[in-house]
């Protein structure tokens, strides 16, 4: 006789043996013990946990009688009953699957809710689970809108679906939804390691947690590559038959990928590539492992208590996080995640991959030019990230080692490279006193935007007082409504990166007695307005128009360019 599978064979029967939707089975149990039952529920979620299994046990706790037959309906169906029973083989007349990717059309809702009306043959209920209800037409949805509203009382409908998005919201408003949770890693592996012990099948657990990463969430999933895996391994489910089996990597690689990239070793780098080729091993496995592995590892320098003892790879994610810096970490990781869809527009995988390690070989955050192993030193950082500079005019500085930083920090964006730049690219700090500044030349030059732009072009400096404690700016404006707490914080800021020194600003309502930048700005306008209407009315061909057809020029409606 043929085994049956571990996904089907280890199928919750009961909401107690339910795993990671605590939620759900709370909200059902509790209307099921209360008789507080709607007429219809919607269950969504990724394939794979629990939406069909719920919509099972649902129908058992509806219908279920009891071992002796007298039972009412209850959150703790017996599965001794014939109603349990013949649920669990999928023979029950009044408990009906549709699965609406094959019966999606305006008939076959027809059809259904045409029995509908007919009292149950065996049950209490008539329980119709209608499996990714998303894939009806709009007619079908239309078709049965009334019936779902307001069914007969011995109806009860179950949608489920993965793409709740597409389901109209006439639907939506008539049914209950429950969203299912994907099943975190650990939780998979509890359960794995339960449902290998009672099948007494050994196993490591670096195994199970390499087949749960793998099933992303879906229990189904889990349960079906564990029965591939004990086929595979055919004995001992061990981590190198699984990761054999997935084509997954070995995080000793990706340990050895990010030690070449510390050490700036380009060679072993790619020869670390060219193995990982000649064992067939998926590249972008590869990379979705890597992307994982720097988001733990930069996690564990910014919270290093989030690195679990358990976890076979703690010491080498804490020994990683003291020697990557967070930008490095960062920018791995970015250019991990975004090389992955570049890898289908490379000449095979291989190639791809070894061209994503080697730009991460190539940038650094803060620096103007990356190195590899043999080759000069990079120069002193710099605030932004850029490649390697290979410019053929300047052979000589790519092997000579790189001048110091100069003491002006004046940062160019096209420096060679043995021409560090500074490093901040902001104004440098101001130890002595700052003069009282051109106020109205000063709003022009902040980069600032938007109501805090607006708030520094309609002020007036009215006092400015330099201290060792920092600058106090007062300024007055006319439009106290545009001096938000947050816009004078940021008003602030700005001219503290401009002169390098605290700086605060006091606002104070009142008229100007002077320019603010907004009213030269407005008269400049005005005055290219009024000779614009000039230059119209002493154009000949106007004066024409005027003269021979009693044209004229409407007011306001000349603008300058």
């Amino acid at each position: 006789m043929t085994a049956l599978a571990l996904a089907r064979s280890w199928r919750p029967k009961t909401f107690s043996e339910l795993i990671g939707q605590d939620h759900v089975v709370k909200a059902l149990t509790h209307a099921l013990d209360q008789g507080r039952l709607h007429h219809a529920w919607l269950f969504t979620g990724t394939r794979g946990v629990g939406k069909t299994t719920i919509s099972r046990i649902m129908a058992k706790a509806l219908n279920c009688t009891g071992a002796d037959g007298s039972g009412k309906m209850t959150s703790e169906p017996c599965g001794k009953c014939p109603a349990c029973m013949e649920i669990d083989a999928g023979r029950f007349v009044d408990y009906i699957e549709m699965d609406a990717a094959s019966n999606r059309g305006v008939d076959d809702i027809a059809s259904l809710l045409e029995k509908a009306a007919y009292a149950p043959s065996s049950g209490r209920y008539k329980v119709y689970m209608i499996d990714e209800v998303h894939m009806l037409t709009n007619h079908a949805f239309n078709a049965m809108l009334k019936t779902l509203e307001e069914p007969p009382e011995h109806v009860k409908f179950i949608l489920a679906t993965t793409d709740p998005q597409k389901i109209p919201v006439t639907i939506l408003s008539r049914c209950l939804q429950f969203n299912l949770k994907q099943m975190p890693v650990p939780l998979i592996v509890e359960h794995l390691e339960k449902v290998l012990a009672a099948e007494k099948v050994d196993y490591e657990v670096n195994a199970l947690r390499v087949l749960a990463k793998a099933a992303q969430g879906s229990m189904r999933d889990a349960l079906s590559l564990t029965d591939q895996a004990i086929a595979y391994a055919a004995g001992k489910v061990t981590e190198e038959s699984v990761r054999g089996m997935l084509g997954t990597l070995d995080d000793a690689y990706l340990i050895r990928i990010l030690d070449c990239l510390i050490a700036k070793d380009g060679a072993t780098l790619l020869a670390v590539a060219n193995e990982m080729g000649e064992r067939s091993m998926s590249f972008s496995l590869a990379l979705q492992d890597l992307s994982s592995l720097l988001q733990k590892i930069a996690a564990a320098q910014v919270v290093p208590e989030s690195v679990l003892d358990d976890w076979p790879e703690a010491p080498e994610i804490r020994r990683l996080a003291g020697q990557l810096t967070k930008e490095e970490a960062q920018l791995f990781y970015q250019i991990t995640i975004t090389s992955r869809p570049d890898l289908s527009l490379a000449p095979d995988e291989q190639t791809g991959f070894a061209m994503t390690l080697l730009r991460m070989l190539a940038f650094r955050p803060g620096s103007s030019a990356g190195s590899v192993s043999g080759s000069a030193p990079s120069a002193p950082p710099v605030n932004t990230a850029r490649p390697v500079s290979t410019s053929p005019a300047a052979p000589a500085n790519r092997s000579a080692p790189a001048a110091p930083a100069p003491s002006a920090p004046k940062a160019s964006a096209q420096a060679p490279v043995a021409a560090p730049a500074p490093a901040t690219q902001t104004t440098p700090a101001n130890t002595g006193p700052v003069d009282r500044p051109d106020w109205h030349g000063l709003m022009r030059q902040l980069p600032v935007r938007g109501l805090v732009q607006q708030l520094a072009f309609q002020t007036e400096l009215q006092d400015w007082n330099d201290s060792p404690n920092g600058i106090k700016a007062v300024v007055v404006t006319p439009m106290p409504q545009l001096a938000s707490d947050s816009s004078i914080a940021r008003l602030a800021d700005a001219l503290t990166a401009h002169f390098g020194k605290t700086v605060k600003v006091v606002i104070e309502k009142g008229e100007v007695e002077g320019k603010t930048v907004a009213k030269v700005d407005a008269q400049i306008h005005q005055e290219k307005r009024l000779n614009a209407e000039q230059m119209i009315a002493a154009d000949p061909f106007i004066q024409q128009l005027e003269k021979e057809f009693g044209a004229k020029v409407v007011g306001g409606s000349v603008k300058p360019l």
